[in-house]
């Protein structure tokens, strides 16, 4: 039995591993860990592919462990991290601190519809459920002073744009396409000036993170508004 075929699996166990640390800590009302851990679970998402790639080790089995994976790391965590978030923000009724439980909702959704829609491969129909989940993250983690409506709302948009039939950019490169095009420049730029703004502001590291996915975000609905309709 060859050994190098599992090797993807593991990668993805990983990151199912990492989610389920962070859904521990988000429980226990401890952003500042459950945050990394999902940073780290994004990076063993990429690699359990770029594994499979390179290794020539696809699976069926790894194309639903990936997924139950993700719903885990990004579907469940960065739902409860906004949960914990909104309950921080003293959020009256106290049902309505449960409304980000719809981001899980959506992000399941999400992740069953990519797995049977034919048109996503180097692009996205929707939100990816990592970019979703780091943007929730990421605001969770900043220790940003929110208006009391903010994450409800925040949650509520994200999840609809999981679904939404926006087309999104992938940051991979197809075989035989330009390594950067504008839009992909566009995006660097923004890139750039986050993390530039961020340092000169002396703001938290994460705040850098949410300009730089937000950005890409705005970008794409910035490119579909303007996209001539046929």
């Amino acid at each position: 039995m060859s050994i190098k075929k599992h090797i993807p699996n593991t990668i993805t166990l990983m990151n199912l591993l990492c989610g389920v640390l962070g859904v521990i800590c988000a429980v226990r009302g401890r952003p500042y860990l459950a945050f990394p851990l999902m940073l780290a679970a994004a990076v063993f998402d990429f690699s359990d592919g770029l594994a499979a790639r390179l290794l020539g080790a696809y699976s069926n089995i790894g194309k639903e462990l990936d997924s139950l994976s993700d719903m885990v790391s990004f579907g469940v965590l960065p739902s409860l991290m906004l949960v914990h978030g909104a309950q921080e923000t003293g959020l009256q009724p106290g049902w309505l601190c449960y409304i980000p439980l719809f981001l899980a909702l959506m992000s399941a959704l999400r992740l069953a519809k990519f797995n049977v829609d034919e048109r996503q491969g180097t692009d996205f129909i929707g939100v990816a459920t990592p970019t979703s989940a780091i943007m929730s993250g990421a605001l969770c983690y900043s220790g940003i002073s929110l208006p009391l409506w903010f994450i409800p709302a925040f949650s509520v948009v994200m999840g609809l744009l999981l679904v939404s039939e926006i087309p999104m950019f992938g940051m991979k490169i197809a075989k035989g396409h330009k390594l950067l095009d504008a839009k992909r420049i566009v995006f660097l730029a923004l890139a750039v000036a986050a993390i530039v703004l961020t340092i000169v502001l002396r703001l938290n590291w994460s705040v850098a993170v949410l300009l730089i996915f937000g950005s890409y975000i705005l970008e794409n609905l910035i490119l579909w508004i303007l996209k001539p309709k046929s």
